[in-house]
């Protein structure tokens, strides 16, 4: 009686190890199938190059020798950030500061040190007039309360980046003064930034010492975070899911508690950062049972509720309203062109594709070995892409996906320390071929 099943674990074992390869084929015959249909058919895709927003565009700056001269260097000064006599705050440091050059190198060899800021600036770039500069004179006019007041109503008014998100950002704008492109893109920059050391720090919670460098490691090289952590404020979002999801994944409810408010918080700059808060609960499921991810879902829905319904009473913000507004512009803007069909797949392949094909193909073999962390990361991607909540340009939206999917990476190479060159040497490579060959508009 016991024959069969164990005949069949083999099998089941095989089965999960190919895995990876079938995501890829599949991944493989969307990206044909976006093609074929845009290039040589009347059905709209809504994008230029299904599943990427980005256009074949070769440029390239004399800067270029220093960027190459960086990742260069990155690539065989990779495999130190491993040495036991390295401190966690030196590993976060040397993660930060890595992190800022690679990204102003990758940028400035493609576009000079003017691309750092072009992006918000309407002289420069026709993908100005949609960011968030446009909507601060409605700020500086009604003055915050007002502006808040008045948000939901608001929305259709908007440039579409500040009509598909909540109030957050441009009240930090008013607060500090962001009032030109380059100060809001030193504050997306410098902010952005943060997110290859907050890895590292949440890894620390879920990994080995050596499993939590590498994803700060991943994350540092991942050319989606490299090429879309500057001048976007994708790039903030994804410090402050970062943020929450630290003190998530901690197996205590004093930690839980913070994270909730913490990510209450962050729902103030981006909808999308209470997938965080789904990742959590998964992970926490794996690791811990169900019935420890029902406590931290409850935490988190209360919290949530009470934050928004008090931020609500002292503002007169209208968070259902808003979500009704943004909804009905997304509607009836460009995802009226972006078929369901498509893009449930599309996202996800055009998402992991900019991430890193060796993070994605890394990311798959844990997901087939059903480690939690990646279990719950690509559980949420699935969810997302289901449910169409992003149909393309995910390679800039779901930025804030990446460090999860890094964490769960990062197991493989800590297990075989002698893949840490070659997959940095893939990534930097990677990385400087998309920026040198494609326009992504960031």
């Amino acid at each position: 009686m016991t024959t069969a099943p164990q005949g069949r674990k083999p099998a089941l074992a095989t089965t999960r190890a190919r895995l990876p390869h079938a995501a890829f084929a599949v991944g493989a015959v969307t990206i044909a199938v976006g093609l074929i249909v845009r290039r040589f058919t009347d059905t709209p895709i809504g994008a230029p190059w299904p599943p990427s927003l980005g256009n074949p565009d070769i440029g390239a700056d004399p800067l270029m020798a220093v960027s190459l001269a960086l990742f260069a260097a990155a690539v065989v000064l990779a495999p130190r950030l491993l040495e036991e006599r390295l401190r966690p705050a030196a590993v976060a440091v040397i993660l930060l500061g890595g992190t800022l050059a690679l990204r102003l190198a990758l940028a400035a060899g493609r576009g000079g040190t003017g691309a750092w800021d072009r992006v918000f600036d309407p002289a420069r770039s026709f993908e100005a007039p949609n960011e968030y500069l446009p909507a601060l004179p409605a700020v500086d006019a009604l003055g915050p309360r007002v502006f808040l007041d008045r948000f939901a109503e608001l929305v259709p008014s908007f440039p579409v980046h500040v009509a598909g998100h909540p109030p957050g950002l441009p009240l930090v704008m008013h607060a500090l003064a962001l009032d030109t492109p380059a100060r809001l893109a030193a504050f997306c920059i410098a902010a952005g930034a943060l997110s290859a050391p907050l890895t590292y720090g949440l890894a620390r919670e879920l990994l080995d010492e050596r499993g939590a460098r590498l994803a700060g490691l991943l994350m540092a090289l991942s050319p989606q975070a490299l090429m879309f952590g500057v001048t976007t404020a994708d790039a903030v979002y994804c410090t402050l899911g970062l943020l929450a999801a630290w003190p998530l994944a901690r197996p205590s409810r004093r930690a839980w508690l913070l994270g909730a408010v913490l990510l209450a918080g962050a729902s103030l700059f981006a909808w999308s950062l209470l997938a965080v808060g789904a990742w959590a609960a998964i992970l926490t499921w794996r690791r811990h049972g169900l019935r420890s991810a029902i406590e931290l879902s409850v935490i988190c829905g209360v919290v949530l509720v009470a934050l928004h319904g008090a931020f609500s009473a002292l503002t007169g913000f209208d968070p259902i309203g808003t979500v009704r507004a943004t909804e009905e512009v997304y509607r009836l803007g460009v995802a009226s062109v972006r078929p369901y069909w498509y893009w449930l797949l599309g996202s996800p392949v055009g998402f992991l594709l900019v991430l890193g094909l060796p993070i994605a193909w890394l990311g798959l073999r844990e997901l087939a070995r059903g480690t939690p962390e990646a279990v719950a990361i690509f559980s949420v991607l699935a969810i997302a892409a289901v449910m169409g909540f992003t149909k393309a340009e995910t390679e800039r939206i779901w930025l804030f996906f990446a460090p999860f999917v890094c964490l769960a990476a990062a197991r493989a190479p800590a297990r075989r320390p002698q893949l840490v060159m070659p997959v940095a040497a893939a990534l930097a490579a990677q990385a400087l071929l998309h920026e040198l060959l494609s326009d992504t508009v960031w």
